[in-house]
């Protein structure tokens, strides 16, 4: 009996050491090979760095004399914070925008920087990543001044890429949709079926936020409400645009998801209203949550914000200049690889050229995968996904500070009225970039929207 308990603890041991070697090895094959998951956990990790010592660095920072020397008459704690995360945003900026302008120009997967930098080497990466995070700790405050004000800057811009990828996914899908719907029904009726559950979505949403954002015995909240009604009636503007004989090429479906992603923004600017403002019914719920679930929530926001620079960085089709090398076409640059391949493969009489090979062995030239590899096209911008998630990194930067508000509370994230209305903003500028995209073919038919 003792035996078999010894085997069976061996056993058990022997299956977790396993299961942790799998796991390692299975996570280090993901890093190496998907290179934009190995960049957004580095990119994840700073954001979390930068949320820590937001709400707990500020014994560290007061003892750094070129930080506290112009800390002035505020809030020391909420000061500190913001210096902390204005560094930490700052260090990530400069080390995606350096890697940025490294990239320019990778066309191939041959290209040493796509094989030494962009994959592979990930304790460099961290090393790095390490020093530029910690790089901008000795920089004076009026350079982090300076790059406060240009994070707004960079961050609207981010902003607008990801509403300018939001209407082509749209469009996009719906395009796809209907063109396979004239071979089979079913997915039009799936069109149809999407369509009600956006507005569906729409309204409900609408009607909780009056509910949430108009508590009882707070007096009257026209602010609010009139943010509200103005969603609304902004819906129903773009809804009615595109079915009108104006807008060509519309259609109901795109409607309704940008209705839907309307109504979020209203609801995601209200709710970023300050917990003790009267009208924020729903914020005074969350000011009695746990500490749990306000780290789940920060932790949500955070994650959103990864997989949006990981979508827009991966997206790189929508901003190619028509007739760059980018936009050369894939199917080309295939055929071109396999055309090489077959030269370098075979002789004039199509028997391999063995002399060669022997050549290239013995000075230790390109192995027939190397040059496989050196035309074999990269499937997206290295240089453009580098430069979102320097953009991302700005950012996060006004997320964590209420937008540069030193109002900004602690253990919240994205709180204060910049914040409402920098989405309120996003939200109308969403809405007349899809009316624009309605009206667009007519106003210029000799232009290609496509």
């Amino acid at each position: 009996m003792f035996l078999g308990g010894y085997l069976g603890s061996c056993a058990a041991q022997l299956a977790t050491y396993a299961a942790c070697t799998a796991c390692q090895c299975a996570s280090r094959e993901v890093l190496r090979h998907s290179a934009r998951v190995a960049w957004s956990v580095l990119f994840f990790l700073a954001m979390i760095v930068a949320w820590v010592l937001r709400d707990f660095a500020t014994p560290i920072l007061q003892k750094i004399p070129w930080i506290v020397k112009d800390v002035g008459h505020v809030d020391m704690d909420k000061w500190f914070g913001q210096q902390a995360v204005y560094r930490v945003s700052m260090g990530n900026f400069l080390f995606f925008a350096c890697l940025s302008l490294a990239m320019i120009g990778v066309k191939f997967k041959g290209d040493k920087r796509d094989r030494y930098l962009h994959h592979a080497h990930p304790m460099l990466k961290l090393g790095l990543w390490l020093l530029f995070t910690a790089l901008p700790f000795l920089f004076p405050n009026e350079v982090l001044n300076a790059y406060s004000w240009m994070a707004r800057f960079g961050s609207g811009v981010f902003l607008v890429i990801q509403m300018i990828i939001l209407l082509d996914f749209v469009q996009c899908w719906n395009d796809s949709w209907v063109a396979n719907g004239e071979e089979n029904d079913r997915w039009l009726y799936g069109l149809m079926g999407l369509t009600c559950v956006g507005y569906g979505g729409t309204l409900t949403l609408a009607g909780l936020m009056y509910y949430w954002f108009k508590p009882a015995g707070a007096g009257s909240c026209s602010l609010n409400i009139a943010l509200i009604t103005l969603t609304l009636l902004l819906v129903v503007g773009f809804s009615v645009l595109s079915l009108a004989p104006l807008a060509r090429g519309g259609s109901i479906f795109p409607s309704s998801m940008i209705s839907l992603y309307a109504v979020y923004l209203c609801f995601s600017a209200l709710q970023s209203e300050p917990r003790d403002y009267q009208c924020n019914g729903l914020g005074h719920r969350l000011t009695v949550a746990s500490g749990g679930t306000l780290a789940l929530g920060m932790v949500v926001t955070l994650a959103s914000v990864v997989y949006a620079a990981f979508r827009a960085g991966s997206n790189t089709a929508l901003f190619t200049l028509e007739g760059s090398e980018e936009g050369e076409p894939l199917a080309q640059r295939q055929a071109l690889l396999s055309a090489e391949e077959g030269d370098t493969s075979a002789g004039l009489d199509g028997v391999p050229d063995v002399a060669e090979a022997t050549r290239d062995a013995v000075m230790g030239g390109p192995s027939k995968s190397e040059a496989s590899a050196a035309l074999t096209p990269v499937t997206y911008n290295y240089s453009f996904f580098h430069l979102i998630f320097a953009l991302a990194s700005m950012y996060i930067a006004m997320l964590m500070t209420g937008w540069g508000s030193v109002a900004q509370e602690k253990d919240r994230m994205d709180v204060g009225w910049v914040s409402v209305w920098v989405k309120t903003a996003a939200e109308w500028v969403t809405g007349l970039l899809y009316m624009w995209t309605l009206v667009a073919p007519a106003l210029f038919p000799d232009r290609d929207f496509s």
